[in-house]
């Protein structure tokens, strides 16, 4: 009988993934590399199956899965870690969630694209805060101005709190070239190389561009669709800080013996799985994504804003969600997919919203 896997079960946002799944009476499989933690986390979530597994040792990963499993991972920094949970989803024919918010990790698994069409599974890579809010709210913008040919999209969060896996992947991209969509096309651009402002619930805020999964899903419903740029809200200075050291780390990145000595020092010094905020700071979070329509003059069409908690919160909530959609047929079709064609427009509204987001 199908079921839910979920990898990297005792890290962070594993854990509150399966918190999640069981409130659902989801019955979930949790895996991850130590049998110890694992059996802990069982017993606090009140029983379910475990199995231990390795990124290290892919046969292990490949062993988690049968045809028509669902594969929820939160295993990264997903450059360094994410590919032997991708290539056993594909082999086994499982359908593929995961929490990355790594631009070219995303790309890798859309790479994936056409053995995931003939495996008849479907891969939804970046399900959760990092990107589900803004591909609906773009899609929410696009359905009420069809005519527009360009989306930004800005992601902001008030009091955030940071867990060390996100602070590894954040570190795993320094050195990782960006990319944004334009004429139609997804090209290469730095990460940072645009700085811009939104309103954001009445006040002014500051994004840099960041690569998204917007840039790659967002055509596929809306192929009118000509640009796109995604931004992380960041305070001004730091804004334009992350747009020097992107120059620095991209002049890095060209010589490869420099790039391999930062990114073995940055491994050592950015440490993942160490824990994040604590639900009482989490309640004290608040997460906005602000979406704008406009026509081949820039002028706006549609502006759309959702709104949730903490964006952990989210994140888990969203990718129980979508796997339990997808262990009963919800998926609207198979290969490298974003959330508005996965799911269509009112069913992603609805799911999001028992997730937490809202407009």
């Amino acid at each position: 009988m199908p079921k839910i896997v979920v990898f990297g079960a005792t890290g962070y946002t594993g854990r509150l993934i399966a918190e999640a799944l069981v409130a659902h009476d989801a019955a979930p499989v949790l895996a991850a590399r130590n049998a110890g933690a694992l059996e802990k986390l069982a017993a606090d979530v009140g029983g379910a199956e475990t199995a231990v597994a390795d990124v290290t040792d892919p046969d292990s990963v490949r062993a988690l899965l049968g045809r028509g499993d669902v594969l929820v991972t939160t295993v990264g920094p997903f450059l360094r870690y994410g590919g032997p949970a991708l290539a056993a989803a594909v082999a086994a024919g499982a359908h593929y969630f995961d929490s990355t918010g790594e631009g070219p990790f995303i790309r890798t698994v859309f790479d994936h694209d056409e053995q995931a069409r003939k495996a008849g599974v479907g891969l939804l890579t970046a399900f959760g805060f990092d990107y589900v809010p803004g591909n609906l709210a773009a899609g929410l913008a696009l359905r009420e101005a069809p005519g527009a040919v360009r989306a930004d999209i800005g992601y902001f969060i008030a009091a955030p709190g940071i867990s060390g896996g996100t602070r590894a992947s954040m570190a795993g991209m320094l050195f990782e070239n960006g990319f944004a969509l334009r004429d139609g096309r997804v090209v290469p651009e730095r990460t940072a190389a645009r700085v811009r402002g939104f309103d954001v619930a009445g006040r002014e805020r500051t994004g840099a561009s960041v690569p998204g999964s917007e840039h790659l899903t967002l055509t596929r419903s809306y192929p009118q669709l000509r640009y796109a740029d995604v931004y992380l809200g960041l305070p001004a200075v730091a804004a334009h800080g992350l747009q020097a050291t992107s120059l620095l780390a991209g002049a890095v990145a060209r010589v490869t013996p420099v790039k391999r000595l930062a990114e073995a020092a940055l491994t050592r010094l950015v440490k993942g799985s160490t824990g994040g905020p604590a639900p009482t700071a989490r309640a004290r979070t608040r997460t906005w994504a602000v979406a704008e329509a406009s026509d081949d003059t820039g002028n706006v069409l549609a502006s759309v804003t959702l709104t949730a908690g903490d964006p952990y919160g989210f994140t888990a909530a969203i990718l129980a969600w979508g796997a339990r959609t997808a262990l009963d047929g919800g998926l609207r079709g198979t290969g490298a997919l974003g959330p508005v064609d996965a799911f269509g427009l009112d069913l992603l509204s609805a799911g999001a919203a028992e997730a937490g987001l809202t407009r």
